[in-house]
């Protein structure tokens, strides 16, 4: 099964990053700053924000100093949370409407859902705040890179 990170999910991951690395500040992020930091489309993130905020990841606050927060802690939102927002399930094989037919093929459904189980455990097992610690360590290897 080739996993692939489709852009729709890489594209609200970065956005999330940049909304875990301000969730200190307490301050909004406009899309349009997002937008720049993470070289996403203006018109595709409003669409990826609007989103996630009927998921429950992000709100958005209105006015001059409006923009999107998250709605928990960095650490209280794994990478299944943000998936099942943006794919509408968990990740979960798709098992078949009627009983495998023949042993082979309850060995092959049986294999596919633990891919799938062993999957969500790992997008379980990381958050937003352990990406983003991951991020700043790499940046921390990058400066002392071209010292």
């Amino acid at each position: 099964m080739p996993v692939e990170l489709s852009c729709k999910t890489e594209y609200a991951l970065l956005a999330l990053l940049e909304l875990t690395g301000h969730y200190n500040d307490g301050e909004p992020l406009q899309i349009r700053q997002i937008a720049a930091q993470q070289n996403i489309p203006d018109r595709y993130l409003e669409q990826l924000l609007a989103t996630l905020r009927r998921g429950g990841l992000v709100r958005s606050q209105r006015g001059a100093k409006g923009g999107y927060l998250l709605t928990r802690e960095p650490w209280k939102i794994t990478l299944l949370d943000v998936i099942s927002c943006l794919e509408g399930s968990d990740a979960k094989a798709s098992k078949s409407e009627t009983d495998p037919k023949t042993v082979e093929s309850a060995v092959v459904v049986e294999i596919w859902q633990e891919i799938h189980d062993r999957a969500n455990d790992v997008l379980r097992g990381y958050t937003l705040q352990d990406l983003s610690e991951k991020r700043d360590s790499r940046r921390q290897l990058d400066i002392m890179y071209y010292i």
